[in-house]
This record gives structure tokens, C-alpha cells and sequence, in this order.
């Protein structure tokens, strides 16, 4: 259990989306990273898909010398393939985030089936760990898929919290509280197991209190929200008023 600050991850991302929108090289993902951590957060996750929609590969090039730089972590979130193991065991990030990842998907959708991929899920997990990076897996809250990652010899696990945030936003109250208990059980069982707990996943200013709140959970990673409301508001601002509603819910000791 976790009753220290929380930490937060700003997905980058979406800067890239806008600036892919035009081709050119505005607004800057590199420069969307300095100011986030000049802001409060902890470290900066990015996603390097396949089709490479929004994170380039010269973005993780730029990402990993400012993060060394900052002596700050990245967070490589990425599919269990094996262009993206040789991309990461490159380039030594702090830590590698193994997601589902579909062509067809707006973005990622449901957790990562570790019960059913585990047999080529574990040796990737294994090659990762021996290049130096922390490994989380993305999954539900799922005692099963839970339990798995645990056997592939990960240290993470993030647990995904959309299906939460959706209730929420749509007045579904009761689906809302079933979802949170999930999260709340499913964050006992990977500490019970020696899990590090994260969360992430369609979280903003009205969900995060309660999953932040689960004093388990030690990292939030929140992107596309933050870079939305940074449109109206300014990136500072945006994740400034985040982080003070994540030290909130944890308490006032841990926000000290």
C-alpha cells in the first residue's frame, strides 16, 4: 500500500496528432515534454505505434535525450512485437509499458490479454527486463489477467480505467461504482502479489479523484484530456490543476 504523493505521467501524444494534422514540425512534442515536467509531472509517456499516427521515431529519439537530460523517466508505451523490442532495447527507456494495439482502434482499447498471450508475452517481458527497463503491463482489472502478469516477471501493472471514466461521463452511476470496486480490488490484488500499480485511461478532472484515491495505485499516466484542456486553458495550467486534485484525494500529508 501507497500512502506517499502520487506520481504523474503526461502522455504526449496527441501534440504529435496536431502537429501530423498539418505535416510540419509544430507544436512540438519535445517541447510539450519540458513543459510538463516544469509543471509538476513526475515523467512523460509516449505511445510509438506501428502505423506511427502521432509519436514518430525521431520523437523518442528527442524524449529520451531531454528525459536523461532531466534525469526524469520515460515511459515507452508500445505493442508485443518485435520492431518495437528492438526500438526499446535501443534506446534503454526508464520504463516499457506493453499495450494492445489494433490499426483499426481510435485508441487503445481494453487491456492487454496476458491469460491468453502468456506464453510470448513472458520471454518478451524477460528481454526487456535484461535491457534495463521496468516492464507494467496494461491490463483490466482482472484477477485472472492480473495473476498472469505477475507470472510473466513484470514489475507494473497499469491497470485501465476507461470503462470507469466512461460511466462516469455518461450518468451510469451504478456501472460507475461496479467499476471502481473492480479497480479497488483488482489494485489489492497486484499489490498482495508485489505489483507496482498504475493507472490510466480516459481519466480527467471528474474521475480522478476516486482512482486516485485507491492507495495502492502509486502512478497515474493522463494524456489526451490534459493536451485537450491545455487548448483552452494552457499546458501548465491543465496539469497544475491535476496534480493539486491528485494530492487532494491521496490527502494532505502526501500532497505536503
Amino acid at each position: 500500500m501507497n500512502s506517499g504523493r502520487l506520481r504523474l505521467g503526461v502522455n504526449i501524444d496527441h501534440v504529435a496528432t496536431v502537429r501530423n494534422a498539418r505535416g510540419g514540425v509544430y507544436p512540438d512534442p519535445i517541447r510539450a515534454a519540458r513543459e510538463a515536467l516544469a509543471a509538476g509531472a513526475d515523467g512523460i509517456t509516449a505511445h510509438l505505434r506501428e502505423d506511427r499516427r502521432h509519436i514518430s521515431d525521431a520523437d523518442i529519439d528527442g524524449l529520451s535525450i531531454l528525459l536523461r537530460e532531466q534525469a526524469r523517466p520515460l515511459n515507452l508505451e508500445m505493442a508485443v512485437t518485435q520492431e518495437m523490442l528492438k526500438i526499446a532495447v535501443s534506446h534503454r527507456p526508464h520504463a516499457v509499458c506493453l499495450v494492445p494495439e489494433k490499426r483499426e482502434e481510435r485508441t487503445t482499447e481494453g487491456g492487454l490479454d496476458v491469460v491468453g498471450g502468456h506464453n510470448w508475452i513472458t520471454p518478451f517481458v524477460g528481454e526487456l527486463n535484461a535491457a534495463g527497463a521496468r516492464v507494467s503491463l496494461f491490463i483490466g482489472a482482472d484477477p485472472g489477467q492480473i495473476d498472469a502478469a505477475h507470472r510473466t516477471g513484470a514489475a507494473v501493472v497499469e491497470l485501465h480505467t476507461g470503462a470507469f471514466c466512461d460511466a462516469v461521463r455518461e450518468g451510469r452511476g451504478e456501472q460507475a461504482d461496479h467499476e471502481l470496486a473492480a479497480l479497488k480490488a483488482g489494485a489489492a490484488r497486484a499489490a498482495a502479489l508485489g505489483l507496482e500499480v498504475h493507472a490510466g485511461h480516459g481519466i480527467d478532472y471528474d474521475t480522478v479523484a476516486a482512482v486516485a484515491a485507491i492507495p495502492e495505485i502509486v502512478e497515474l499516466n493522463i494524456g489526451h484530456f490534459l493536451i485537450g484542456e491545455a487548448i483552452f486553458v494552457g499546458l501548465g495550467p491543465a496539469i497544475a490543476r491535476m496534480r493539486d486534485l491528485m494530492d487532494r484525494a491521496r490527502g494532505s500529508e502526501a500532497a505536503a
